[in-house]
């Protein structure tokens, strides 16, 4: 499931909203959405997120942390390798290659360390 995915699925819950009467109300197919949820189809267009957005009445900050739910929610990610170092090509196959056997508490403490690290980096 994507990130995305988890949300829409929280706020059908929060809601009572199951997937065919959503589906029906911004005009897409229970499976297209059930597709959506969990993370077999690609980020959802703009004006699908907006449907949703208007669906829920999600605005303001809301409405922005799902934009970026919706980017950082492609089934499949490329990663251009090109002109790494030997270290992060390590880091890169190994992520790609463990990722779904990591528990969930080790890839919220890799993401804090990531997100700390990429942050010293844009002060440099």
């Amino acid at each position: 499931m994507t990130p995305f995915g988890e949300r829409l699925r929280e706020l059908r819950a929060r809601h009572g909203v199951t997937q065919r009467e959503m589906a029906q109300a911004i005009g897409v197919t229970p499976a297209y959405l059930s597709a959506l949820e969990h993370g077999k189809r690609g980020k959802p267009s703009w004006t699908l997120l907006q449907k949703i957005m208007g669906y829920f009445n999600v605005i303001w900050d809301d409405a922005e942390a799902l934009f970026e739910l919706a980017e950082q929610s492609h089934p499949r990610i490329k990663i251009d390798t090109g002109g790494l170092s030997p270290a992060a090509m390590r880091l890169v196959y190994k992520l790609s290659e463990n990722v779904h056997r990591l528990p969930a508490e080790t890839l919220a403490e890799m993401e804090v360390v990531l997100d700390a690290s990429i942050k010293s980096a844009r002060k440099l």
